[in-house]
């Protein structure tokens, strides 16, 4: 879909697995307060919960992304080791290059989306990879949608870099980990910034070795992500939404569950009306 002349509102949802989350409460709130996108951005799991909202910007819609967010946290399957049922054992070797499958999440997307392609969303939507060929950031904003947003979330080390054309692409949030650029560049003034809780929360030396990739990596996106804010220009308004919690623990959709999926929905909800509350009274 092309983006149309005059963008004024847009929503950018970062990436950040399960926290993700936090994202549907937000929306919810700023659905509920007439906020509407014209345009929406994501990266990796932001990229999930952006084509939700941009195929149906309502409170329904959002509703509807949190059923299916609260499935998976009841034991809905969306790994598996390239068997059959995802029961076995992964033996090294065997997918040499990564653990998981991308088949249960494009299983998923192309079950649950209410459109397959860019070009029936209802709100101009685009989602960021990295190439692996030119080792730069890509954006789709035309084509199949599932393929487009499973290239958004192929986390290196986890799923294989997703092909598409003649290209491979991994994780958006290695390039753009939460897209505020991107936005103002698409001609949007009032940008609502959907993070997971990770850029509010102090890092620390890593203890194991496991650690310390993970965070190099959170130094890296938050390198860019603040270098974005503050080249943001002082016609674009921006509103960097809160998550509601005090913590943003590195928690792998592997272990996601209801209670902790409600748990952040409702935080973000109550977190982002006490946001807005503040903003329409200092404005008065």
């Amino acid at each position: 879909m092309t983006a149309p002349a005059a963008l004024k509102t847009a929503f950018v949802l970062g990436g950040g697995g399960v926290l993700g989350a936090t994202q549907i409460g937000a929306m919810r709130a700023l659905l509920q307060r007439g906020i509407t996108p014209d345009l929406v951005v994501g990266t990796s799991i932001g990229a999930i919960n952006g084509s939700f909202v941009a195929a149906e910007p309502s409170e329904d819609g959002i509703e509807a992304l949190g059923e299916l967010w609260a499935g998976l946290g009841s034991g809905r399957l969306l790994f598996d080791t390239g068997t059959s049922r995802g029961r076995r054992r992964w033996r090294p070797g065997r997918l040499r290059t990564h653990l998981y499958s991308p088949g249960p999440l494009l299983r998923i997307l192309r079950q649950e989306l209410p459109v397959q392609t860019f070009e029936e969303l209802q709100v101009p939507f685009q989602c960021v990879a990295a190439s692996v060929e030119h080792a730069v950031s890509h954006w789709f904003s035309s084509g199949k949608l599932p393929e487009a947003i499973a290239a958004s979330c192929a986390v290196p080390g986890l799923f294989p870099a997703m092909r598409i054309g003649d290209e491979h692409f991994f994780d958006g949030g290695l390039v753009h980990s939460i897209p505020v650029g991107r936005a103002v560049s698409l001609g949007a003034t009032d940008v609502y910034v959907l993070q997971v809780g990770r850029v509010e929360q102090a890092l620390s030396p890593p203890r194991w070795p496991w650690q310390v990739g993970q965070v190099t990596f959170e130094i890296a996106r938050r390198h860019r992500y603040l270098e974005e804010i503050a080249s943001v220009p002082d016609r674009v308004r921006l509103h960097v939404l809160p998550t509601g919690t005090s913590d943003a623990p590195m928690v792998s959709l592997l272990h996601i569950n209801r209670a902790f999926v409600l748990g952040r929905v409702n935080s973000a909800y109550d977190a982002a009306h006490a946001y807005l509350d503040e903003e329409e009274r200092r404005s008065s």
